[in-house]
């Protein structure tokens, strides 16, 4: 018997069913290209990324990994004079199933934060999979971070007051480099905020095969993905943590943690699980589960009473993090 996936909740179904599958489910490797150069693109484009002066906006490519290119970086500074002794800053990982996006994808709901608690944000573009497998996605990360960290003074931010931010693959992301520098050595960053995040290579929790040909991201899609990243090791036993998070076997000493997940979509049951291993190992982390969202909901029904729901405690979080 095939396993039931909990029901859509009723505004964000209807959402979805607006969308005239326009955005299926699935992802094969045939599509990764056509998906690449679609309409979203130009929308990209065409972000403000100032939003109306409130930021000067930079776009530095800064050193790369030993031996690969320059990482290109999005650096959005407030024009209001700083208070206090140095700003925030929002170090923003952008989503795409790590073979998708660039560092404008996700931007404005990162900026849209740093306007309100007066944040600088720098967001990285990270070479894509397949044709850049793992390590040289999470590589490009952390020397986009160190870069940062090294600059952010420069910037009029306090470096101590770094928060990473990732959706999907982007969270993902964020978690292996929080990993990556806790263990070899780094910046500690103030906290890690993970929406819906990509932690697991092995696509077979109850979530992944219940959710399977729904949403928005599913079994298929993360297979895709996840085999683009990896190759042959996908699901295999020799997986680095900082390619799948949730293959690490020691969770502690993290930066406190906000994660969010749908209740009905395939990353649910690995996300709960990470927030749970990471308080069995002494951890700070902030769940929460949103009843009845697939993947991506609220970039879809950005109003809609869970999503406007879900963006509110997603800043409350920040808020609160930043105040301590």
């Amino acid at each position: 018997m095939a396993p039931v996936p909990p029901p859509f909740d009723p505004e964000l179904a209807a959402a979805l069913e607006e969308t005239g599958g326009r955005m299926g489910p699935g992802l094969a490797p045939e599509d990764i290209a056509a998906a690449r150069d679609g309409a979203a693109v130009e929308l990209l484009d065409a972000l403000d990324l100032t939003v109306g002066g409130a930021f000067e906006v930079t776009e530095p490519t800064v050193p790369g990994p030993e031996g690969a290119p320059g990482v290109p970086l999005l650096v959005c500074r407030p024009t209001a004079p700083a208070t206090g002794t140095g700003r925030p800053l929002l170090y923003h990982v952008h989503g795409g199933g790590m073979v998708l996006g660039n560092r404008r994808l996700g931007v404005n709901t990162t900026l849209d934060w740093a306007k309100e608690f007066q944040a600088a944000v720098v967001s990285v573009e990270y070479r894509l999979a397949p044709e850049h497998p793992h390590p040289a996605p999470v590589d490009d990360v952390r020397a986009g971070l160190l870069w940062t960290a090294e600059h952010a003074r420069e910037l009029g931010c306090d470096p101590g007051r770094i928060v990473l931010v990732g959706g999907s693959a982007g969270g993902g992301l964020a978690a292996a480099l929080a990993l990556l520098l806790r263990d070899a050595g780094g910046p500690r960053p103030l906290g890690q905020m993970l929406m819906s995040p990509m932690l697991d290579d092995r696509n077979d929790t109850p979530s992944a095969r219940q959710m399977a040909g729904t949403g928005l991201w599913d079994r298929t899609a993360n297979e895709t993905a996840w085999t683009a990243l990896l190759g042959d090791r996908r699901g295999g036993p020799d997986v680095s943590p900082y390619a799948a998070p949730a293959r690490a076997e020691d969770l502690s000493g993290l930066p406190p943690a906000f994660l969010d997940v749908g209740s009905a979509e395939t990353f649910r049951d690995e996300v709960v699980s990470y927030a749970s291993r990471i308080w069995r190992a002494g951890g700070v982390a902030e769940l929460h589960v949103w009843p009845g969202a697939f993947h991506g909901f609220d970039g879809i029904a950005p109003r809609a009473a869970l999503s406007r729901t879900a963006q509110a405690a997603r800043a409350d979080w920040l808020r609160r993090l930043l105040a301590h």
